[in-house]
């Protein structure tokens, strides 16, 4: 079956709210040592334009973890793919996420960072699905609560495919 894309969130709408984030987070952590740890692949993009819109220096590295494969659900099983090339240890951590929906991943995730002793650490999310959690996360800051749709697009993709579009769209099955 072929899919059609329902738009969900504009690229107006995700650009404005990633500037309101900037503010909060710059404001949060006037100072010290703050590293953006992007979430590989989809929060790729999300990062960029976040990072641009903090205002003071942050460091950036990149994990790659993996719960979904190439399906529309997470399979429950946690892997990192790539893992940190630096030390977190005595540093304000900023987790950068695309989407929190069944919380195995950042609730793996957080666990495993803290064991790295970082000051403190907290996860920004573009999209949060709450109504879907499985495991507990607590999400500092969320661009967007979102239903309970597949969404692609923004980084978000399904089998690899849809991360380019600019806006944040519902994958429905036609």
């Amino acid at each position: 079956m072929p899919a059609s894309l329902r738009p969900l969130l504009s690229e107006a709408q995700i650009q404005s709210r990633i500037l309101e984030l900037g503010n909060q987070i710059s404001a949060d952590y006037p100072d010290g040592t703050l590293y953006l740890i992007c979430i590989l692949k989809g929060a790729c993009f999300f990062l960029a334009d976040l990072a641009r819109a903090i205002h003071r220096d942050a460091f950036i590295d990149f994990m790659g973890i993996s719960s979904y494969g190439r399906g529309k659900s997470t399979s429950g099983e946690v892997r990192v793919t790539k893992d940190l090339d630096i030390s977190i240890e005595g540093a304000d951590v900023l987790i950068i996420e695309d989407i929190v929906d069944s919380g195995v991943t950042l609730n793996y995730l957080t666990h495993l960072l803290k064991q790295r002793h970082p000051k403190t650490i907290r996860v920004v999310a573009l999209l949060d699905k709450p109504e879907r959690r499985l495991r507990p996360v607590d999400v500092a800051y969320v661009g967007f609560e979102i239903p309970d749709e597949f969404v692609v697009g923004y980084g978000l993709d399904y089998a690899e495919k849809y991360r380019n579009l600019r806006d944040v769209c519902v994958l429905e099955e036609s």
